[in-house]
């Protein structure tokens, strides 16, 4: 069973109910989410052996936060405990044409306010065959940008694959800080994911001939943007998720996977969603889940894909879905029949 490490920050998620404003009314859902965590969900659910890594206080809501990841399975072994708070996220769910809004107060957070001291890097990736994390990580700080290019460094030392999903984050640093981190921590990485946006924010790789605000993606311009990538640090494979928002609840999704010599892309799917949070993650677990398990290029971004479509589907940020249903979905079967 392959073993994966993914490393970042939980989040507590609060979140009006259904599609109420916030503070409509004075109830919110309490759930716990973030980008690299959402990740070790899904592996986890698929077999996987799925560790997953950060710091979070002694206290009840940083036991809770743990409690969220060992449900499924995922191995918390490895979670350093200290610091005062767990970071936290505000969700408000658009609808129609009103888009989600998502407010972060994670300032000060025990995985923000982390030292290098803290992980035994070396301890942590034994028996290790793949490490993962996102560009959300390091914009926490310069102590985390140095702590993500530790556990690179140590990674590399062992031979395990490395993923990094580029996610920029304008709330959290801008783009010259992101060029910086990135284009430092992305000479480790062996995977690169990536969305219409991120390439543009964090290196200048724009698309050409493309309007994602007005529904038009142009294939040859992702193309361009995978290889010019691949060329500048050496990815042995770039995965680009398209979206095309027709609006805050309707999206169709589709997925291409470049592997250095040929561009694959997936069958597009058309999305009624549900809660759209973590479908960038769940895509990036359904593609390190196919690449670990030997699938071709083809079916690894149709798989990651369908992953990510189902992912839609489900409330909270993890994705609560199984192999079967993946496949089944990557297969063909998106009738959403009822299954008796």
């Amino acid at each position: 069973m392959a073993r994966i490490v993914t490393f970042g920050e939980l989040m507590l998620r609060l979140a009006p109910n259904g599609y109420y404003r916030f503070f409509q009314n004075d109830q919110m859902q309490a759930t716990f989410g973030g980008g690299e965590a959402n990740v070790a969900v899904s592996l986890a659910n698929y077999g996987m052996d799925s560790v997953y890594v950060t710091k979070l206080p002694k206290h009840a809501i940083g036991q809770a936060a743990v409690d969220s990841l060992r449900y499924f399975g995922v191995d918390t072994s490895k979670i350093v405990r200290g610091g005062e708070r767990v970071g936290i996220y505000y969700l408000e769910k658009g609808a129609s044409q009103r888009g989600s809004v998502c407010i972060y107060d994670r300032k000060y957070s025990a995985i923000q306010q982390a030292t290098c001291e803290d992980f035994d890097w070396d301890s942590i990736f034994d028996g290790a065959d793949w490490f993962h994390f996102t560009g959300i990580t390091p914009a926490l700080g310069e102590n985390v940008v140095e702590i993500c290019k530790e556990a690179c460094k140590a990674a590399k030392a062992k031979g395990v694959k490395i993923s990094c999903d580029l996610n920029y984050r304008g709330k959290l640093w801008t783009r010259e800080e992101a060029r910086k981190a990135m284009t430092e921590l992305c000479q480790y990485v062996d995977v690169c994911i990536s969305n219409e946006e991120d390439a543009k924010d964090v290196f200048g790789i724009e698309a050409e001939g493309t309007d994602i605000y007005g529904g038009k993606l142009n294939h040859e311009g992702y193309k361009s943007v995978a290889k010019q990538l691949a060329d500048k640090f050496g990815f042995e494979k770039v995965a680009i998720t398209l979206r095309t928002s027709i609006s805050a609840n309707d999206n169709d999704w589709a997925g291409m996977l470049y592997d250095g010599e040929d561009y694959y892309f997936s069958k597009s799917y058309h999305l009624h969603i549900v809660d759209r949070v973590g479908g960038g993650d769940s895509f990036g677990g359904g593609l390190i889940y196919s690449l670990l398990s030997g699938k071709t290029s083809k079916d690894a971004i149709e798989f990651a894909v369908a992953a990510s479509a189902l992912k839609h589907s489900v409330e909270g940020d993890y994705n609560r879905v199984s192999v079967s249903e993946v496949e089944k979905l990557a297969g063909g079967d998106g009738s959403g029949r009822v299954q008796r």
